[in-house]
């Protein structure tokens, strides 16, 4: 079964149906363009956007852990609950799904263990983050994850959480979704579900397969 047949047994449903899954509805994702991005934040963070246009507003994030590891294997945005008629991997500019072997896919390389989805103003918004803070600390700048993400995921107790919403701008409401990405490192692609008119109704990010 290759990943895009498998994307589409486990997620065409509005509920995931596999006892091998846990599935949670985190909290709300804000997109102010519809041009979305996933990446590693630590090391991707001038990733293309998707060339597919997703709605703009608040929309329900959801993760999908492995039950047995508690590791998220999936990362899910939900835009309608349209009914599905078709499943793309997601690509940037420049890419073409032709262009893959079989087994093949386009996708982003996690060094740090965590991931993201973002709007790319939000992205900019990161990077400017990341440029005053190095520019007002100087050589005490500890680099953007000790600086800005760390917080979110561990205080003085240890871990807080496998995911985190987090705004780099507080005058802008983009929000950046961070968290684990399956065992760590890789490299992980995106599917997006259409509707009948091509709208995307859903995008998936899998970290591990499971089927």
């Amino acid at each position: 079964m290759t990943h895009i047949e498998n994307i589409k047994k486990l997620f065409s449903k509005s509920f995931v149906e596999n006892p091998l899954l846990e599935s949670f509805e985190v909290g709300k994702i804000y997109l102010s363009s519809g041009k979305l991005v996933a990446c590693d934040p630590l090391i991707t963070n001038d990733m293309k956007p998707f060339s597919t246009e997703f709605p703009k507003g608040d929309f329900s994030v959801l993760l999908h852990k492995e039950r047995e590891s508690n590791c998220v294997a999936y990362a899910e945005i939900v835009f309608s609950n349209a009914e599905i008629s078709d499943w793309k991997m997601a690509t940037t500019e420049g890419q073409d799904v032709k262009d893959l072997a079989e087994e093949e896919v386009f996708g982003y390389p996690v060094e740090s263990g965590m991931g993201c989805f973002m709007d790319v103003e939000t992205q900019n918004s990161l990077n400017e983050l990341e440029q005053r803070l190095y520019h007002s600390k100087g050589v005490d700048f500890m680099g953007i994850y000790e600086e800005f993400f760390h917080d979110y995921f561990f205080d003085e107790n240890g871990a807080i959480d496998q995911y985190a919403f987090l705004k780099p701008a507080e005058e802008k409401p983009g929000t950046i979704f961070g968290f684990e990405t399956g065992y760590g490192e890789g490299f992980y692609a995106s599917y997006i579900a259409f509707d009948k008119n091509n709208v995307p109704v859903k995008i998936i990010t899998e970290f591990i397969e499971i089927s």
